[in-house]
């Protein structure tokens, strides 16, 4: 068993020093990384944009048809109301 294990030790000497490299550099690169995330979550992409102008527009559509029935039943309504039978 003592010999397996000086024989395995120089081999992981080996992969050590480029553990210690990857760890390194994903020190130094996560200011830069997470400076980009707090950009992405504080901007709008053009495609988001126009997915909210679009989701916007069709609750405006929405609430204009109701108000136009709305307002098309209140002229239907007073116009039976003055005695008129063609009120459409």
């Amino acid at each position: 068993m003592n010999k397996i294990g000086l024989m395995a030790a120089p081999a992981l000497l080996l992969f050590l020093p480029g553990c210690i490299a990857r760890t390194a550099a994903n020190i130094v690169t996560m200011p830069v990384r997470a400076g980009s995330q707090v950009v992405d979550w504080s901007t709008t992409s053009q495609e988001e944009s126009d997915r909210n102008y679009g989701r916007k527009m069709r609750k405006q559509e929405a609430r204009e048809a109701r108000e136009r029935k709305k307002e098309e039943e209140q002229r239907r309504r007073e116009c039976r109301n003055a005695g008129y039978d063609n009120c459409g």
